[in-house]
């Protein structure tokens, strides 16, 4: 590919947390899923000398890794060098410039977490890779053959392995305040039931809590309130069938609660602002015959 063309597709990640240059997996408005994370692109170029792209403001984290010099991430107050001795990471809704035109090997991923930064921690995130974390980061680069092209299992699942491992790095704070124990066993409970008619009353007694303390506990920890939660937990799930099996959009819909496909699609497409279908062709797991 001309560096012209790979210039064209790589629009950058702003409102959206595809480039256009890299693998993707699952797009904005869903929910990390019981391991906190969600996954949303894994991308490397061999030779990035395109890398500007200015007043970055997106709801999603990324993490940047250069195995060569060259290229930096510039914040209102400093900036900093993507080197082979750092992994940078980069916080949701943070003002930044990336800047770079030399041509060195770029990775990179976009995705979500479930849990809040401590106020006293310091942005970005600077860490040093350990062994295991540079033989992923190896291993992911190694998995791509082309621009975005690759075995699409072994880098989903090398990316989800980097990840939890640089997310549980004790120099990254994360708040202290968890929900009680009482309403993580009714979130783990809305997730391993989603498929379910679940009515507020019966979500509250899993928590002991009358509907209204519920609704405000549970929009106090989860930012949404546990109709949107569940609708979310609905959707993710419906992605996740959608990329890895071909069954049709009626038995997604059985299998994740929603009534019907056409209420499903509606659904799907308000909250990732793409439709099922389409969602399934960008993954490269169109059903015979379509939708």
């Amino acid at each position: 590919m001309s560096i012209s063309v790979l210039r064209k597709r790589n629009h950058g990640c702003y409102t959206i947390p595809f480039s256009g240059v890299g693998m993707e997996f699952f797009p904005l408005g869903m929910l990390p899923d019981q391991s906190g994370v969600l996954l949303h692109e894994t991308g490397y170029l061999a030779r990035n000398d395109w890398w500007d792209f200015p007043n970055t403001l997106s709801p999603f984290w990324r993490l940047y890794f250069n195995t060569r010099p060259g290229h930096k991430v510039v914040f209102p107050n400093a900036e900093f060098d993507l080197t082979p001795e750092r992994i940078v990471l980069v916080p949701d809704h943070q003002l930044f410039h990336s800047v770079g035109r030399t041509p060195v090997p770029h990775c990179w991923m976009t995705f979500q977490v479930g849990g809040r930064l401590a106020h006293t921690q310091s942005i970005p995130i600077l860490l040093r890779p350990s062994r295991i974390e540079r033989q992923l980061l190896d291993q992911i680069m190694r998995e791509f053959t082309g621009i975005g092209m690759g075995n699409r299992n072994r880098i989903l699942h090398f990316s989800l392995a980097l990840l939890h491992l640089v997310l549980s790095n004790r120099e990254i704070l994360w708040q202290a305040s968890r929900p009680s124990e009482a309403l993580l066993r009714t979130l783990r409970y809305i997730e391993t039931n989603h498929a379910s008619t679940l009515e507020s009353n019966e979500m509250a007694a899993k928590a002991g809590l009358s509907v209204r303390g519920f609704s405000k506990a549970f929009k106090r920890h989860q930012g949404v309130t546990p109709c949107q939660f569940l609708t979310q937990v609905r959707v993710r799930e419906a992605a996740q069938l959608l990329a890895s099996t071909d069954i049709s959009l009626e038995q997604i819909a059985e299998k994740t609660g929603f009534p019907n496909r056409h209420y499903l699609s509606r659904v799907f497409k308000k909250i990732t602002g793409d439709s099922p279908a389409h969602f399934r062709h960008r993954q490269g797991n169109t059903p015979p015959g379509g939708e």
